[in-house]
């Protein structure tokens, strides 16, 4: 068989972990002391957000690492990242690439396989716009974490073609044709895949026909924690950036029926201002606040509303690292995270009436009760330390000696 990171589907069926890395070519091997050569392709770096923390992640495990990336704005990043050489895709040439750079997305995959990753041992790139693409050597090991298959082309197609202006609507059935063809080429690239769910894991098994295993991606739970029953509050948590597909307004018109009070965190401020135009009085927006605000609302809520799906879900973690429960619609990645009626209470129907029923059924089975010591010990399975273990798993599996 040609070692080259690809197994065929007929074969992938027959594959356990333990035998895979087989078919991969050798990698270097590396003493210990050494410092290998480590190249990270992350798709663009404009702000700090989780698949930001993830990279954040990466670098502390190898802080030797080089970074790729599209664009780059180093005011919007950390100073760990910024820490790093960062280097840039010939799409940071293009005018106006800083705010633009989504709609630039046909010239990436030619700009990715630009980038010379001659002399590199190991190569990992951070998946959730273009990053997978590039062509590693062929004895340094390629992993790729994906947040998520492209949304744009595949699952979220149509959402995101209908939401956009007259000439995107019409230019992206012919884009997003090549793109997707080049998006399952450059899957037989990458000789391991990792997912941050086992929602993921299962869209990458659907459109690239590979497999992955799951890890979770690093939450800092340690930066939170409960607060005495008689200092908490008697409201909902809503948290979060105020998009669409995170279901705000199924969480407002659930109350506005409720008429239990609501706390709404997040931007941006036109849209929440928008929003706020047509709330009820017991549905309060703070907009974005500052990390101790925040923390002090999950720490005194009576439960996180989460009615949207994700593909992990960062806040139901960080809620329950606070001690309080989750109320999440049963889908994505909250099917990893909470646990239904231990955690907090998972609902099947996502929309306003499935939302008051389950309020109304967390109420009626005291569910805000829950042990908050529990919550935070569950939390504590996605923390940093486990997420670096699974990398590192990983890496090992395809051949590549601990550093």
């Amino acid at each position: 068989m040609k070692n080259n990171g690809f197994t065929p589907l007929r074969e992938q069926a027959d594959l356990s972990r333990g035998t895979a890395s087989a078919l991969y070519a050798p990698a270097r091997l590396h003493t210990v002391g050494s410092q290998p050569r480590v190249a990270i392709i992350h798709y663009w770096l404009v702000g700090m957000r989780g698949g930001e923390k993830v990279l954040e992640s990466l670098c502390r495990m190898y802080p030797q690492a080089d970074i790729f990336t599209h664009v780059y704005t180093p005011e919007t990043i950390s100073d760990l990242i910024n820490g790093h050489t960062v280097k840039t895709t010939s799409v940071s040439r293009l005018p106006m690439a800083a705010k633009m750079y989504q709609k630039y997305l046909p010239f990436m995959p030619r700009a990715l396989e630009e980038i010379d990753l001659t002399g590199y041992d190991l190569v990992i790139s951070s998946e959730a716009g273009p990053a997978k693409g590039v062509i590693a050597p062929p004895e340094a090991p390629h992993l790729c974490y994906c947040h998520s298959p492209m949304r744009y082309l595949w699952d979220q197609y149509h959402t995101y073609r209908n939401g956009a202006g007259v000439i995107t609507r019409a230019l992206m059935p012919h884009l997003a044709h090549g793109l997707r063809s080049w998006d399952v080429t450059s899957a037989a690239r990458v000789d391991g895949f990792v997912a941050n769910s086992n929602h993921v894991a299962a869209r990458i098994r659907k459109y690239w026909r590979r497999d992955a295993d799951v890890v979770h991606p690093p939450v800092a739970v340690e930066d939170f924690a409960p607060v005495s029953k008689s200092e908490r509050g008697d409201f909902y948590l809503w948290a979060g950036e105020l998009a669409s597909y995170k279901r705000p307004d199924i969480a407002i018109e659930a109350f506005r029926h409720l008429k239990k009070p609501l706390v709404v965190i997040g931007g941006p401020d036109k849209t929440w201002k928008k929003l706020a135009r047509t709330a009820p009085d017991n549905v309060t927006f703070l907009g974005k606040v500052p990390f101790p605000v925040l923390k002090d609302h999950m720490a005194r809520c009576k439960a996180l509303i989460f009615p949207g799906e994700e593909d992990f879900g960062i806040i139901p973690v960080e809620v329950m690292a606070s001690g309080r429960p989750v109320i999440a619609y049963g889908r994505g990645g909250a099917l990893d995270t909470v646990l239904d009626r231990q955690t907090g209470l998972l609902f099947p129907d996502c929309s306003v009436g499935g939302l008051v029923e389950a309020v109304e059924t967390f109420e009626a089975e005291q569910l805000d009760g829950l042990n908050p010591l529990a919550l935070t010990r569950h939390a504590a399975n996605f923390d940093e330390t486990a997420f670096q273990a699974g990398i590192a798993r990983n890496i090992g599996d395809l051949g590549f000696a601990p550093r």
